[in-house]
């Protein structure tokens, strides 16, 4: 099924998704962009990608999109709006949204496509702009598993741990998992990395012995030497993430459990981002402290 996969739309080329897009095109594909701002998309449209003024005209011509945007909302209108992709794609077509998004939308889009002849996976990633840059995104799908395996191909391209967790949704709910996991972890590294300063230690020393240990971890490793360079640029923006916990709280609610590390995590980067962070990347939260 690889083969009937030429033209692929990519909607979104931010700080994750230009580097996904570019893999996508050296994989052998035509690659067809929308973005909100054209502009932004000005480097890849000199790579020979095509642009399109609508997702509806992109989603048209395309075998296969992909979407990566900001907010739920923003994905909702893609999909489910009246010039949208459900509206407006061929029937066959897949569609892989690859935003951090609610479960209960991603099941709304699945049905939907499906009432369409349409193919829809919800396949959010981790790894931020390092795995998007490296094509070693951790990508978490939910959906049919022939549908699954027909794009699986065309994940690879963007990931090196590309899983199928279950049905329509699956992905999201695996996601919130990733970024319950994230929060918590992340105030850790912060203050570990406060209390050592206050201390008076080497930071660039102290990485190095606890890094290989048992307080190692991906923020760890990545995030703090950027905390320590005073580099707070975004690999993923604090506002979004912000969005991701509320995302997790409100389906832990409708479960019925008590996410309080996830809760202290949410305030944190409320504080921050209601300080003028919120563009700014999620190891950020140490200048909550500052």
């Amino acid at each position: 099924m690889e083969s009937t996969i030429k033209k692929v739309g990519f909607i979104g080329t931010g700080v994750m998704g230009s580097s996904m897009a570019k893999h996508l095109q050296a994989g052998g594909h035509e690659l067809h962009l929308y973005t909100r701002t054209k502009e932004k998309a000005q480097p890849l449209l000199d790579l020979g990608m095509i642009w399109h003024d609508t997702p509806g005209e992109l989603a048209a011509v395309c075998d296969a999109v992909f979407t990566i945007v900001g907010y739920p909302s923003d994905v909702e209108n893609i999909y489910l709006g009246s010039e949208g992709l459900v509206a407006s794609a061929r029937q066959g077509t897949y569609l892989i949204d690859m935003t951090t998004s609610s479960p209960s939308l991603a099941i709304q889009i699945y049905e939907a496509a499906a009432d369409k002849g349409l193919f829809a996976l919800d396949a959010p990633v981790s790894g931020g702009d390092i795995g998007a840059r490296n094509a070693a995104l951790s990508i978490m799908v939910g959906g049919d598993e022939q549908v699954f395996e027909a794009v699986k191909p065309l994940l690879n391209l963007m990931g090196k741990n590309v899983l199928l967790q279950g049905g329509p949704g699956a992905g999201q709910h695996t996601k919130m998992v990733n970024q319950i996991a994230i929060a918590s972890n992340m105030v850790g590294v912060c203050e570990a990395l406060v209390y050592a300063r206050s201390a008076g230690l080497n930071l660039e020393n102290v990485l190095r012995s606890i890094e290989t240990g048992a307080a190692g971890s991906w923020s760890l490793s990545n995030l703090a030497p950027r905390i320590v360079a005073g580099n707070f640029e975004p690999g993923f923006f604090v506002k979004h993430f912000i969005k991701d916990m509320g995302i997790a709280l409100d389906a832990a609610e409708e479960m019925g459990i008590d996410l309080p590390g996830l809760a202290l995590a949410r305030k944190l980067y409320d504080t921050i981002a209601e300080a003028g962070l919120g563009d700014k990347g999620t190891h950020a939260l140490y200048q909550y402290w500052k």
